[in-house]
């Protein structure tokens, strides 16, 4: 147990709290068990150690525990909580939950047991506490951790400290917004960086090797994470990765299952789950029809990367600029609407407003018509009328 808390403090010693995630300010910090999921890389770690820090510095009170510590191989966290609980411990913070076998059985038996205890944890996004063999659902507060945005990214780059705004208010006062954030910086200077290597915080310790790193995360999720998904077969990752770069090299991937389980050699309801794990990895964003019903076993009707940095890592030899304009759209704005494919324009948000995306001189000939209908723009710096700055979409979060 002194060797788990001397850990913590050396971890929580070298934290910096110069940046801080506006998502912090999301989180119901009072709740008694809070779970903070999202991809790898995108600083959840980072995060939860940053409250640790920040609200219990020096505190005996509160511990930094990483479940994939060698320490429980031959100790359980029950155990492990009671010696801290003895010695006047009430704040916990799990790391990688979802490599510790029987977590969920463990932390629910904590807080059911232990009313003083309180929990925060994290966990990859492929975790889903609907499936798990207790019912963790009525009892934690669950967040999912985006990356960042362009407006995060601007600020974590040492460029601008800028707002966010709602999506009604870009659509409603683009113009004025956009002028005001342009009086302060060139977004536009900043905009191709960040769709480059801008998604996740890591970029800060290296641009030059920063492809490098976000190739490795991708290895990371698919020959470590992914076997924690209940059924996963580890034995078919070098299909996964097969898929992921015909989809990469491809995006928009428009799918035909039955060729593309033929050229892989799978069977295709095993292709249509690789595809939804790939979903859950956040690596891929599937997209349906307006109106159509949303299944694990049903093929999506179009396929994107999940963030632009990872088409550069994938598949560089096909990065065009429009599946990055796109790629990054419906990056930034499905973290907090619901996106679909209308039989018009390229996206439709929650049902009632279609975004057309392209270049400065993009009309409106695919939306005309429509009612409630916009043109994301990329290069230029101040939209009119339904034109709207595409980088303007990255102040959403």
């Amino acid at each position: 147990m002194e060797t788990l808390e001397q850990k913590s403090k050396v971890i929580i010693e070298s934290v910096s709290l110069d940046f801080i995630r506006t998502f912090y300010n999301t989180i119901d910090w009072d709740s008694r068990l809070i779970g903070i999921v999202g991809a790898r890389g995108t600083g959840k770690t980072t995060m939860l150690i940053q409250h640790l820090k920040s609200q219990f510095p020096f505190s005996d009170e509160a511990i930094y525990l990483t479940l994939d510590d060698i320490y429980f191989t031959n100790h359980t966290l029950v155990e492990t909580i009671e010696r801290f609980r003895q010695k006047g411990g009430k704040y916990l913070f799990l790391d990688e939950v979802h490599k510790y076998p029987n977590w969920a059985r463990e932390i629910k038996n904590i807080y059911d047991y232990y009313v003083d205890i309180k929990i925060v944890f994290t966990g990859s996004s492929i975790i889903d506490l609907l499936k798990q063999e207790v019912d963790l659902s009525r009892r934690a507060v669950m967040y999912e951790l985006p990356g960042l945005s362009f407006r995060e990214y601007l600020h974590y780059a040492g460029v601008a400290n800028l707002p966010s705004y709602t999506l009604n208010e870009i659509l409603s006062n683009h113009s004025q917004i956009s002028a005001e954030i342009v009086s302060k910086i060139k977004p536009l200077k900043h905009f191709d960086d960040y769709l480059s290597y801008g998604y996740y915080p890591f970029h800060s310790e290296s641009k030059a090797t920063y492809h490098l790193k976000l190739e490795q995360v991708v290895r990371m999720i698919i020959d470590v994470e992914l076997q924690f998904i209940d059924g996963f077969d580890v034995q078919k990752s070098r299909k996964i990765y097969q898929l992921l770069y015909i989809l990469a090299s491809n995006v928009p991937f428009k799918p035909n299952i039955s060729k593309l389980s033929e050229k892989i050699g799978i069977h295709r309801n095993t292709l249509v789950n690789y595809i939804y794990y790939l979903e859950k990895a956040r690596l891929i964003n599937s997209m349906s029809a307006t109106g159509k019903s949303i299944s694990t076993l049903q093929k999506p009707d179009k396929i994107f990367l999940e963030n632009p940095n990872l088409c550069y890592v994938l598949a560089p030899e096909f990065v065009n600029k429009g599946t990055l304009r796109e790629t990054f759209l419906l990056n930034q704005l499905t973290y907090k609407h619901q996106i679909s494919l209308p039989k018009q324009g390229d996206f439709l948000i929650d049902e009632t407003i279609t975004i057309e995306v392209g270049g400065k001189w993009k009309t409106n000939k695919q939306i005309v018509g429509l009612q409630n209908a916009y043109i994301a723009a990329d290069d230029i710096e101040i939209g009119s009328f339904n034109k709207i700055p595409l980088w303007l979409f990255g102040f959403l979060y």
